[in-house]
């Protein structure tokens, strides 16, 4: 059965499965964020305490933001990214969309890009741009774009996605490791198995980036930068984050196991399992995700209903 835009019911399925696959990891990651992996116990359970003192089922900055993008992509019927930085700079200044209320994490690199966007700098020119400006902190919301975009013509979608990036980050490595994201989201949607996805999502966008004139300097260089990447050591480095959720992925039979090796790397735990947890739920869907973890988020009834709504008005093909 399809909705009235076309969506299916397992496009659906999908959708839920990779926006709370992301919120779950995200809340699952936060009691062990800065420990190092030998520090870690044994079994990673969805619990409360440890590194920031938050009660069970608290996501962090990741989850919000990503909350942020949903509910602006709903309002608005699309990508504004003027819409989408208020909604970030109301999340830091007033907990809009934080677990509790309470903003108790986020990266420098986001807080620099949202104090610009507060004295008023275009959302398209806030994000810096600098070589060390590359965390992960637009990667890991990129996951509502990915999705909403999927149905679009591949340039759009590459497009939005470096928009997406450029309100916080405006390096080019961080545009494209966004934008690598949410081509692989398009091919897992479509079928392919996860490292086909990987490895078709790089030549889509290898061709993409060689027509030139259409593509910030640098894009294919950084492509392959991305590509060439080895090690998966779960650091805040916006290139580890994505190959570390990679390694995760290729190395994991269903959504638990994805998402507790992503915590296991230790260091950036929350992101890197949202970032891996999106795309597990993507590919096994909402039901895999324990119901336990699912039922523990710190979401209210109101926010519930907004996932599920983005859940019917995303067409994956």
């Amino acid at each position: 059965m399809a909705l009235e835009n076309g969506a299916t019911m397992e496009d659906v399925e999908k959708v839920r499965g990779a926006i709370m696959g992301h919120l779950v990891g995200d809340a699952l990651g936060v009691p062990y964020e800065f420990k190092a992996a030998g520090d870690l116990p044994a079994e990673i359970s969805f619990t409360g305490g440890g590194s920031h003192g938050q009660p069970p089922g608290t996501y962090s900055d990741d989850g919000a933001m990503v909350l942020c993008a949903i509910a602006s992509l709903l309002e608005k019927g699309g990508f504004d990214p003027a819409d989408m930085a208020r909604r970030f700079v109301a999340w830091m200044d007033r907990g809009y969309m934080a677990a509790g209320g309470v903003v108790f994490d986020y990266g420098r690199g986001t807080a620099r890009a949202i104090s610009r966007l507060r004295s008023g700098v275009d959302p398209l020119c806030a994000g810096l741009s600098g070589e060390f400006d590359n965390g992960n902190g637009s990667l890991m919301r990129i996951a509502p774009v990915s999705l909403w975009t999927c149905a679009w013509p591949l340039e759009h979608q590459v497009r939005a996605s470096h928009d997406c990036s450029r309100i916080t980050h405006a390096h080019p490595r961080s545009m494209v490791s966004c934008a690598l994201y949410s081509v692989l989201v398009r091919r897992i949607a479509s079928g392919d198995p996860p490292e086909a996805a990987w490895d078709a999502a790089a030549g889509e966008l290898r061709r993409l980036y060689s027509l030139s004139g259409r593509w910030e300097t640098g894009c294919a260089s950084e492509l392959e930068l991305i590509v060439s990447f080895r090690g998966a050591s779960g650091t805040g480095y916006v290139v580890d984050t994505l190959r570390s959720a990679l390694a995760c992925l290729f190395g994991g039979d269903d959504y638990p196991s994805v998402a507790r090796a992503a915590v296991r790397l230790g260091g950036d735990t929350d992101t890197t399992a949202g970032v891996a947890g999106a795309l597990a739920g993507l590919i096994y869907g909402d039901s895999s995700i324990p119901l336990e973890w699912k039922r523990g988020l710190r979401l209210d009834d109101d926010a519930r209903a907004m996932l599920e709504e983005f859940a019917c008005s995303c067409r994956l093909a």
